[in-house]
């Protein structure tokens, strides 16, 4: 508990140390400045790392939502990715950064939110939250958990972090072998119930947001979509530009300081990328002059400066390339196979789960270097059967994991 409280406060000098340098530090800091917590009763709480997790949280959000419109829904994030983003989200009534994890942080809030449950997604587990709702008997629930062997809590020495674990009500797990992990070390109060991302993308998919500028830019030609790329991805890609003339491509990367896409755009071939703010500037100004859009045709790579645009834009791909596995790990492959785009992505997939299973359906593609990069693409470009059978076992793939939602739902609000 010592080393817990002391970790916890080095973490918050370290963060507040890079706040002096560092954007994304920064907004953690001042988030978390005086922050004034409603007093509401009988709430439910729902906390999300940051915006992918919020996505993945999101259909069992939207379920809460619906099933009890009076309640009050209040969402805490940790990350500035996520807090800054949906910080005016229609699903709940109050949104905050999650304050430290300290005791006095921990009843601070739950006295204010007197939440009835807590819900939680994937992971995070923080020992005063937990134990003060588990002290007021709060059900708190994981939703979408995923365990692996060589993770702390599974280790000799992970006792304080197992003693964490025990005081979550229930697990919703993706997987058996996460089940089985939590058994081996006595809790067994899982249910293998799969993943809500499923759920979201699929939804997503079948009611995608009409963009008309990129239908625009697309042009009726073949169009590769690189999401959530980073430097050491953007490299690489750059040079599929000139291989393939005939297609049009999209960078959404995954931060945006006018830095990173200034040196995006160093990359592609001169004068024929744009972003998507200039790009839409252009179109709109145009249009309130001449009553026309049009787009040069020299354009063929499109930057997408913004976010929140990514899901809706592989309805318009035809090959997806998923940025983050040069570095810590690769983002959501599964908001393009909700698609069916092919997916390829870099070679640190191995936390992930959909991926290893693409991978094993032969629908998604690792590569380690251009070599076989350029390999894959121009198989996939080439062989139409390959290309159509690719597309049908991601959809069927997709499908086909659908139902997290509903099992967890059932469970909860009984």
């Amino acid at each position: 508990m010592l080393l817990y409280n002391i970790g916890i406060k080095l973490y918050s000098f370290f963060v507040l140390v890079a706040s002096l340098f560092n954007n994304k530090a920064k907004l953690w800091v001042q988030g978390r400045k005086n922050i004034t917590f409603i007093r509401v009763e009988g709430s439910i709480w729902f906390h999300f790392s940051s915006l992918g997790e919020f996505e993945q949280g999101r259909p069992i959000l939207e379920a809460m939502r619906n099933l009890h419109p009076t309640k009050k829904i209040v969402v805490t994030f940790f990350s500035p990715s996520g807090y800054e983003i949906r910080k005016n989200t229609p699903l709940a009534d109050y949104v905050y950064y999650l304050p430290l994890d300290t005791l006095g942080n921990a009843r601070r809030l739950i006295d204010a939110i007197n939440p009835e449950i807590a819900i939680f997604t994937k992971y995070e587990y923080w020992y005063h939250f937990f134990n003060e709702a588990h002290k007021r008997d709060i059900p708190l629930y994981i939703v979408s958990g995923i365990f692996r062997p060589g993770q702390v809590f599974f280790k000799w020495y992970g006792g304080f972090n197992r003693r964490i674990l025990k005081l979550v009500s229930h697990f919703f797990v993706q997987d058996e072998v996460s089940k089985q992990l939590l058994q081996g070390i006595g809790i067994t109060n899982a249910t293998v119930s799969g993943d809500t991302r499923f759920d979201r993308v699929w939804a997503n998919a079948q009611n995608p947001k009409a963009l008309p500028l990129i239908e625009q830019f697309k042009n009726g030609q073949k169009l590769f979509i690189a999401g959530s790329t980073w430097p050491q991805d953007e490299a690489l890609l750059a040079k599929l530009v000139t291989d393939y003339p005939d297609w049009k491509f999209i960078f959404a990367p995954h931060e945006i300081p006018e830095e990173k896409v200034n040196a995006l755009m160093n990359l592609l071939p001169e004068g024929t990328a744009i972003r998507f703010s200039v790009l839409k500037s252009k179109v709109e100004s145009q249009k309130s002059e001449t009553g026309n859009q049009s787009l040069s045709s020299n354009l063929q790579s499109l930057i997408i400066d913004n976010i929140g645009m990514l899901s809706s834009l592989y309805a318009y791909g035809d090959i997806a390339y998923i940025g983050g596995g040069f570095g810590i790990g690769i983002h959501n492959t599964l908001e393009a196979a909700a698609f069916g785009l092919p997916v390829i992505f870099g070679p640190n997939y191995q936390k992930f789960n959909e991926a290893k299973e693409l991978i094993k359906l032969k629908a998604g593609f690792s590569i380690s270097n251009e070599a076989e990069l350029k390999g894959i693409v121009e198989t996939l470009v080439t062989d139409e059967g390959f290309y159509s059978f690719t597309r049908k076992k991601i959809l069927s793939y997709v499908e086909e994991n659908v139902g997290a939602t509903e099992a967890i739902m059932k469970h909860i609000d009984r």
